[in-house]
């Protein structure tokens, strides 16, 4: 069977839902399919590893909008429905039910998690990806008493933080030298590595997992490359994700840890991409770049929008990112890399309130805000400004 609609977006995920409202808000009044391979309707991720993971919300309540405004867009939304190819030339996608052409294309398929060797077969180890993985592991987690996270990076941090909350016995393994220090820098990192430690998480950092032991087929260590094993009662493999385009193999797409799009969010002619699985090339400096979050899926879905209702302006957002461990607030604007120099702009790390600026090449690259905010949102501005723009006390 084939079907003909206006835009097609692949991808239930926020970054397709973005797309789609932005359209309609703009007057957009042709039909507009989307197909996702969950089963879920669009759903929010930054809540899982916190909110749904500790049960202090329902899975339900992940929902980025209820039923009833989905109908008010007047969405052909097919859940369950995957995307297997695509032919750029006629603008069609294959899916494991039908074939569905459009005039516009709007990739949104988002990333998978990574896993390590021998992951998938063994019980009570688990990815984090999806709404379905939150729920099982916390279903595991209810009956545990220790949690080994592989990985320490934002989502790996996230889900110690809130395990340890739950009364759980947590050691964070990863390669780093301190916590999300790839994203935070060295200084920063080490200060949320001591906030885990003085909540009792234990850390195994700058360790590498060589495999795991198990019982009949059930996980109960995790051996490192030292000779150590972790005993434990369940695993969460937390170590980054892959951009989903597996089914874009022989597409003729630019596919390179993404599909790799111009400033406008153009893969091709009549094709858009959205989200953690596009790389966008920046208008200014030509560089491309993948990211992965909320706020930048939903900037994204709008760009893609706009540029196919010929109002487009180039999609250059500032990456942003926020996260809530142990009732400390982080929140970044800008990149960090490891050799930034740091500058506290307000408050004091010794305080627990700080914000901090971060300097390099002779620019202002990034703004931390650490429980502070409001004042984290009022120094934004001194991204991409010179040095002598940032005052504060190394």
């Amino acid at each position: 069977m084939t079907v003909h609609t206006g835009v097609l977006i692949v991808g239930a995920s926020a970054a397709g839902l973005a797309t789609a409202e932005a359209l309609r808000r703009g007057g957009f009044g042709e039909p507009i399919t989307m197909i996702g391979a969950e089963s879920q309707a669009p759903y929010d991720r930054p809540p899982l590893s916190k909110q749904v993971l500790s049960g202090a919300w329902t899975p339900d309540r992940a929902r980025l909008r209820s039923v009833d405004f989905l109908e008010t867009l007047q969405l052909d939304i097919a859940l369950g429905e995957s995307a297997v190819t695509l032919d750029v030339a006629s603008r069609a996608v294959q899916t494991d039910r039908r074939i569905i052409t459009a005039e516009h294309i709007v990739i949104a398929t988002g990333a998978r998690p990574r896993e390590l060797p021998g992951q998938s077969e063994l019980q009570r180890l688990h990815s984090f990806r999806s709404l379905e993985d939150a729920v099982a592991l916390r279903g595991d987690l209810c009956d545990a008493q220790r949690l080994v996270v592989v990985g320490d990076g934002v989502l790996g941090a996230e889900i110690a933080a809130t395990s340890r909350s739950m009364g759980i016995d947590v050691t964070v393994v990863g390669p780093q030298a301190g916590l999300m220090e790839s994203q935070l820098g060295p200084a920063t990192a080490r200060y949320l590595t001591e906030l885990h430690e003085a909540q009792g998480v234990r850390t195994r950092l700058g360790a590498q997992v060589v495999g795991f032991d198990d019982a009949a087929g059930r996980v109960t260590g995790v051996r490192l490359a030292n000779g150590d094993t972790l005993d434990t009662d369940v695993v969460v493999v937390a170590i980054g994700a892959v951009p989903a385009t597996d089914w874009l193999s022989g597409s003729g797409l630019d596919v390179d840890d993404g599909v790799v799009c111009d400033h406008r969010c153009r893969a091709a002619e009549g094709i858009h991409a959205a989200g953690d699985v596009a790389r966008i090339r920046d208008v200014t400096t030509g560089v491309t770049q993948r990211r992965e979050n909320r706020t930048n899926a939903t900037e994204q879905g709008i760009a893609v929008a706009a540029d196919i209702l010929g109002v487009g302006a180039p999609a250059t957002p500032i990456s942003y990112f926020w996260s809530d461990q142990f009732g400390t607030k982080i929140q970044v604007d800008g990149s960090i890399s490891c050799d930034a120099e740091m500058s506290v702009l307000e408050g004091a790390p010794a305080d627990g309130r700080f914000v901090a600026g971060y300097q390099c090449d002779g620019v202002v690259t990034a703004v931390l805000g650490w429980n502070m905010p409001k004042q984290s949102r009022r120094h934004r501005g001194r991204i991409g400004t010179t040095p002598s723009d940032v005052e504060g006390v190394a």
